[in-house]
């Protein structure tokens, strides 16, 4: 029975709650969320920051699909950076 709930709210380890962390980068918040897409995992990751009193949020989105949720999730990550560098503030507007 342990099991059942072990796979509806995650491990025991909590590497499910943990992969949900986000990343702290350049004063964002960066929280890889690779979509399941068929053949692989769509790149994608949430970006936050607080600016002023206000939580800005944008949701990144990417065509690449990868073959696990793993090499997804490290290249959301990755991705975020580098959008970030580029865009900075702007990626709210």
């Amino acid at each position: 029975m342990s099991s059942f709930f072990s796979k509806l709210f995650g491990t025991k380890d909590g590497s499910a709650k943990a992969a949900e962390q986000p990343e702290m980068y350049n004063d964002f918040a960066i929280t890889p969320k690779p979509l399941k897409e068929s053949g692989g995992f769509r790149v994608a990751a949430q970006i936050e920051k607080t600016i002023g009193a206000e939580l800005k949020s944008h949701h990144m989105m990417r065509a690449d699909v990868l073959g696990s949720e793993e090499e997804a999730r490290a290249e959301s990550l990755r991705k975020a950076k580098v959008f970030i560098d580029q865009m900075g503030n702007e990626i709210f507007d």
